[in-house]
């Protein structure tokens, strides 16, 4: 009998090291694309039969281990996972809803603050490497989310069971490699949907209340600024909480910074480019050393790895660390722009219709085509 575990406890498999083979039926070129780590490729469609070769292989990389079989939404994993038990295996499972499921998994991280008032939850989605936060004060019992991704109901479960109510969600800008959250849970719990004010400039068809360069959102004590940091894209903002921790989106990451040809254009990038050399040292690298820097994504392989960091740890870093030892932060203006120019990585699939779906000119037409949008590991640091 083919057992189905969710993805949840295919990630508690993972995290624990727990003994077994995990086996992709996708085609090669999906399995190459975006893939878990350590998964064997078999390639298997719904009227495949298992060829010689196959069998080999799966006899090879199983090793007597049990077996998961995984695949893009469940459809090919199942009928594999029968085909293997005719040929004699006995503890064989299948991934509900497949790479597509795996994709929504999340970790929630709580980060240590030194106002005993301030609240910070982590949130990440552990494909994609997309990381949104809750915010929020114990005294007055409130927050805001920020970069919040499509599975609204995350960000609501963290901060019920912490107490807060949501008074605003803020997106830091329209991003490119996954559908925002935000306008959907704004609208859910009918409060302000925040943007910076260069918003404007994006023709962003949803209703939003902007935020000037230095305009603050207060949750009681604690205070939210708004810092413009172009680059990425033209509109793009920083929050600096409470002066001690900066939410930097696609500004700067722990291991690189936001690449910035996907508003710009390639002919334009050099622009871009400028402008976050500035936002980084006429901004950012002028806040203290202590100042606790939260990135809105950490870079993620095509084997589902991060770059830095493991799921379910902090992803963060000390901003005099990072000035010490991101040898981006230590090129002059010509040797950034010439780097982030000469060397940027493919483009995030589907960009240009995750745009238009984020500045809502053009909705998805459904929830099959936002997650078939979606699937595949961010890709904006440059």
């Amino acid at each position: 009998m083919v057992n189905q575990i969710h993805p949840d406890r295919l990630a508690e498999m993972i995290d624990s090291n727990e003994p077994f083979t995990l086996i992709d039926t996708r085609p090669e070129d999906s399995y190459e694309g975006w893939r878990i780590h350590g998964a064997e490729n078999v390639p298997f469609g719904p009227a495949d039969e298992f060829a010689d070769a196959d069998l080999e292989h799966i006899a090879a990389a199983g090793d007597g281990e049990p077996i998961v079989a995984i695949c893009g939404k469940g459809l090919t994993s199942t009928p594999f996972s029968f085909e293997l038990e005719q040929h004699g295996y006995d503890d064989v499972s299948v991934v509900k809803g497949g790479m597509k499921d795996w994709s929504k998994i999340y970790e929630v991280v709580p980060l240590e603050t030194e106002p005993d008032d301030l609240i910070v939850h982590q949130l990440q989605r552990r494909a994609k490497g997309c990381l949104g936060y809750v915010v929020g004060s114990k005294r007055a019992a409130s927050a805001v989310v920020v970069d919040p991704t499509r599975q609204t109901d995350q960000f609501k479960i963290v901060a019920e069971e912490a107490g807060l109510t949501i008074e605003h969600v803020l997106d830091t800008h329209v991003h490119a490699d996954h559908i925002s959250g935000g306008p959907k849970l704004a609208a859910e719990l009918d409060v302000p949907y925040h943007l910076g004010a260069k918003a404007s400039g994006r023709d962003v068809e949803y209703d939003y209340e902007p935020l000037a360069d230095g305009e603050t959102i207060h949750l009681g004590d604690i205070g939210i600024e708004t810092l413009h940091t172009p680059g990425h894209t033209t509109e793009m903002v920083n929050y600096l909480v409470d002066g001690e921790a900066l939410l930097t989106g696609d500004t700067l990451f722990v291991e690189s910074v936001g690449r910035t040809e996907l508003q710009f254009g390639d002919d334009e990038a050099a622009s871009g480019a400028e402008l976050l050399y500035d936002a980084i040292h006429e901004t950012i690298l002028e806040l203290p050393d202590e100042t606790h820097i939260l990135p809105g994504h950490v870079s993620v392989t095509a084997d589902n790895r991060y770059e830095v960091g493991s799921p379910g740890d902090p992803i963060g870093a000390r901003l005099g660390d990072l000035r010490d030892d991101l040898a981006l932060l230590g090129l002059d203006e010509d040797e950034f722009v010439a780097r982030l120019v000469e060397t940027a990585p493919d483009k995030p699939p589907n960009y240009e219709r995750v745009i238009e779906i984020n500045t809502g000119t053009e909705p998805p037409e459904d929830e099959s085509e936002a997650t078939d949008l979606e699937l595949g590991p961010n890709n904006c640091a440059a």
